[in-house]
């Protein structure tokens, strides 16, 4: 990892259930170096499963954090704390999710310690609400964000209700957020020489990936409904049953609408003066849907798709877990990474000159912790006295 684009970064990584740890496995998939603190407990979803690996950590654990080293380390103990300002003397990014006020609390407040004393550290922190105003202080989970930010109320059918996203979306939002966020940090102190402290939150993460929805209310005033597959601003962009399978079409502009029709042998759809724009198709979409699905009721969903591609019609098949895991395009792109000891996504982020690298497997609890005390100056016996304290945790408690 020498020749990654973070090489040379050094990440203390307190986070832990998902945000955070998705941000960091970004950094540290690019070579920044991570060291991830764990509390006594360790984090939780190391417990969230099954499945489970040999290690009995969850996959849940295992997809999102590759590329770093565990510590434990018990930061409620005042030597605790001292061993973390250690390891910030030469780090570069400090990322937390505690509660807002848990690290002042303990005497690490950014403003009156970490800044004073590391001017150059960038500190992020994710929290579910900030630090103040009205929900300033309050737990986030992904789920309960969704619910608050408006995701349920514009996802699912009409017959099924609000429904939540099927992934983690704010979570994951938060965790590319944050990433970005860092990078834009490092870069601006390139020029300053200063760290700074970033505020993250699932609540503004949540309302920003909330596009095209709130730019459609309040430029028109009207709420947006339950559209199920359908898309609010574009006609036809939905899920239609085949022959086969069901297939996606996502037809962006006039233009493809045409190509799609002649690929269906029905070209005099596109001049059908209800279908001839967007707009068109967006009053009469309930028609054209009858249109489309009569046309496609005998089609070969998969041999659809590639004709439709190659005409340069977006279309795909819908498919399920397994058959993307299998997927040639899958493999080709190198995202179903498989070593000894681990199996996940690969990197989507591809560098031409610097690339990056499954470099480590997801770590076992605090199995580095003696390694990093070592590399940050600590003896042997500084390290023996604090595993006999319980500062320097090798043991999950339950």
């Amino acid at each position: 990892m020498n020749q990654g684009a973070l090489a040379g970064i050094l990440v203390i990584d307190l986070t832990r259930v998902l945000g955070g740890p998705y941000c960091t496995q970004i950094l540290g998939d690019h070579g920044a170096e991570i060291v991830k603190i764990e509390p006594p407990q360790g984090d939780e979803v190391r417990d969230w499963g099954p499945p489970f690996n040999a290690a009995r950590d969850a996959s849940y654990f295992v997809g999102v954090n590759r590329n770093k080293r565990s510590l434990g380390l018990d930061l409620a103990k005042p030597a605790g704390r001292d061993v973390l300002l250690r390891l910030l003397e030469r780090a570069d990014v400090l990322i937390d999710n505690y509660k807002p006020g848990a690290m002042e609390k303990w005497g690490l407040g950014y403003a009156d310690v970490l800044a004073p004393r590391f001017p150059r550290l960038v500190h992020c922190r994710i929290s579910g609400f900030g630090a103040d105003g009205p929900m300033g202080g309050h737990p986030g989970y992904d789920a309960v964000v969704q619910a608050m930010v408006g995701m349920f109320s514009i996802n699912g059918m009409p017959e099924s209700g609000p429904t939540r996203i099927g992934i983690p979306l704010v979570d994951l939002g938060t965790g590319l957020y944050a990433a970005i966020a860092v990078l834009m940090a490092l870069l601006e102190r390139a020029r300053s020489g200063q760290g700074q402290f970033i505020d993250m939150t699932l609540y503004d993460a949540g309302i920003a990936l909330m596009h095209p929805h709130i730019p459609n209310y309040v430029m028109s005033g009207r709420l947006p409904a339950l559209s199920g597959n359908a898309h609010p601003n574009i006609c036809p962009y939905d899920r239609f049953p085949t022959a086969t399978m069901p297939v996606f079409l996502a037809i962006g502009n006039d233009r493809a609408f045409q190509r799609l029709c002649a690929e269906l042998g029905a070209p005099e759809l596109a001049s059908d003066p209800r279908f001839a724009t967007n707009g068109d198709r967006l009053g009469h979409r309930a028609e054209l849907t009858v249109e489309l699905a009569a046309l496609l009721a005998e089609q070969d969903g998969e041999a659809l798709c590639k004709r439709l591609l190659a005409a340069g019609v977006p279309a795909g098949p819908v498919r399920d877990v397994a058959e993307v895991w299998a997927d040639a395009h899958t493999r080709h792109r190198g995202m179903a990474a498989e070593q000894p000891g681990y199996k996940g996504w690969g990197l989507p982020i591809k560098f031409s000159r610097t690339p990056g690298a499954i470099a480590r497997i997801p770590p076992r609890f605090g199995e580095h912790g003696r390694e990093i005390l070592a590399e940050f100056g600590l003896s042997d016996a500084e390290i023996e006295a604090l595993a006999t304290s319980g500062v320097l945790v090798e043991q999950r408690r339950r």
